[in-house]
């Protein structure tokens, strides 16, 4: 029988801080409470090729990568994988707003606003 010495455990796509997980939990219980999750997408659009996207999941797909919190599931569309991987996904709170940020190392650039991104 051969060791499994050289065994990893598949890394997770994204890391998620605690603040992003508290507020992933704060808008399925205000904004929708009968939803499995909320899913983490990218999709093509903004000035710089791609945006991330989230919504409310009904749903899961067997396809979905799923980060699980307990109470909170993170769902991720298989087709955004490539471009999360290494990925951290925080929850800011500042003066002028809050908001999700991504800081992703896959990045090869970001508009001005910082809603797009490209690879």
């Amino acid at each position: 029988m051969e060791s499994d010495k050289n065994f990893q455990e598949k890394p997770s796509v994204l890391r998620v801080t605690n603040s992003a997980v508290a507020q992933l939990r704060k808008l399925l219980k205000t904004h929708n409470p009968d939803a499995v999750g909320i899913r983490l997408g990218v999709n093509e659009g903004g000035c710089n090729g791609l945006t991330y996207a989230m919504d409310f999941v009904n749903e899961k797909s067997a396809a979905d990568e799923i980060i699980d919190f307990g109470d909170v599931q993170l769902l991720i569309d298989p087709m955004a994988v490539m471009y999360l991987v290494g990925t951290e996904m925080d929850f800011v709170e500042e003066k002028m707003g809050s908001s999700f940020v991504f800081r992703n190392p896959n990045e090869s650039g970001r508009c001005g606003c910082g809603e797009s991104f490209s690879v």
